[in-house]
C-alpha cells in the first residue's frame, strides 16, 4: 500500500490534505522505515515511537535527519515538522532552529483546526515563532 494511503487517523487525513493543497514535497514520518516518500509502497505495521525506549527514538531521529540529507535536502534548509510531539522531538533535537513546528503547544483539536483552516492555503501568515509563511508556486515556504 502506498505509504500516503497507509495511515488513516483524522489528523493524518488533514495533515495530508494541508500539504497535498501547498503543493510542496512531503515526507510520511514512519516508527519502522523512518522517512518514507508518500508514494512508497510499504506493508502495514504496528511498531510507534510511542513504546520505543528513549535511546531508541533517539536513533530513529538521527536516522531520519540522516535519510532528509540523502534525499538532497540542505543541512541548512528549513524542514516544518507536522507532527505528535512523540515524533518531533527527536527530530527538532537534531534539526535545532530550521526545525520549524507551526503547531507546538497546541492540544489535537486546535491542530486538527489549524489543518482545516483555508486561510493557511490562500494568504501569507505568522506562525508561533514569528516566522511568515505563506503560499507560493513551490509550495508553502518561509516568506
Amino acid at each position: 500500500m502506498r505509504a500516503a494511503d497507509l495511515y488513516q487517523s483524522p489528523w493524518f487525513r488533514k495533515a495530508r490534505a494541508y500539504v497535498e493543497a501547498q503543493g510542496a514535497p512531503w515526507y510520511v514520518l514512519s516508527a519502522l522505515h523512518g522517512l518514507v516518500v508518500p508514494d512508497d509502497v510499504i506493508a502495514p505495521y504496528e511498531q510507534t515511537l510511542m513504546t520505543m525506549l528513549a535511546a531508541d527514538r533517539r536513533a530513529w531521529g538521527e536516522r531520519v535527519v540522516s535519510q532528509l540529507v540523502e534525499r538532497g535536502h540542505s543541512q541548512s534548509s528549513p524542514i516544518i515538522l507536522l507532527a505528535g510531539a512523540r515524533y518531533r522531538q527527536p527530530l527538532a533535537s537534531r534539526l535545532g532552529p530550521r526545525a520549524i513546528v507551526p503547531m507546538a503547544g497546541l492540544g489535537i483539536g486546535k491542530q486538527l483546526a489549524w489543518l482545516s483552516d483555508p486561510a493557511r492555503l490562500t494568504a501569507p501568515y505568522d506562525l508561533p515563532n514569528g516566522i511568515r509563511m505563506g503560499p507560493d508556486k513551490k509550495g508553502l515556504i518561509p516568506t
